[in-house]
């Protein structure tokens, strides 16, 4: 009898962030997106210097938390999340600690797009979901292992979701998503007329 196993599996974990925790108010965290985004001069010049498309803090503003308590909050609900995604990952941590290491803003208007990416540097990455219009993008994941298929052909429209080259997740407002760093993801051309709004994260080991 043929025996056919699953190998060298790529996790993806998707939970409401009420599901941990104290839950976070969505209003607040909106609204403090805006105005730390309206405020932040230096964001904003980093972004049209770099052809950025609508506003991110990544490159500007490295103390969220400390800066507002809510996102404060946001950090500690975000703890007990990644904490579940490296138990059910199987590292062994040898006695460090996976902590956070950045966490940003993404604001992501009309015609915006985060072109194909990793995160160096980190073991976990992920996003939170602040604001997401009817019709905005979902976050599409790519198979690592496409630099090496070489001949194959491609696959079935209908494959199984762990065959498929490509991933598409649309996450609903108060979702988190968590995977590991070295995935390969993108976000796809916004189509609402609505800024899209993220917030993403960080997390290293020791």
């Amino acid at each position: 009898m043929s025996d056919i196993k699953t190998l060298f599996v790529t996790r993806l974990y998707r939970a409401q962030l009420s599901e941990m925790g104290k839950a976070v108010d969505r209003n607040e965290l909106e609204n403090s997106c805006w105005s730390i985004a309206n405020d932040d001069e230096a964001g904003q010049e980093w972004c049209e210097e770099n052809g950025f498309p609508g506003y991110t803090s990544y490159a500007s503003l490295s103390d969220l938390g400390w800066r507002f308590p809510i996102f404060a909050d946001l950090i500690k609900v975000l703890d007990k999340h990644v904490a579940a995604f490296v138990k059910d990952l199987d590292f062994d941590l040898d006695d460090k600690k996976i902590t956070l290491d950045s966490l940003w803003i993404n604001i992501l208007p009309q015609g915006g797009v985060h072109t194909s990416h990793i995160h160096p540097h980190s073991v976990i990455s992920g996003t939170t979901y602040v604001n997401m219009p009817m019709d905005t993008s979902a976050i599409k994941f790519e198979d690592p292992r496409s630099a090496m298929m070489m001949a194959a052909p491609v696959r079935k429209k209908d494959a199984r979701d762990e065959m498929r080259s490509f991933f598409y997740v649309a996450p609903d407002v108060g979702d988190v998503l968590l995977w590991e760093s070295w995935l390969r993801h993108e976000v796809p051309v916004n189509m609402a007329e609505d800024e899209r709004i993220s917030i993403s994260f960080n997390y290293g080991w020791g």
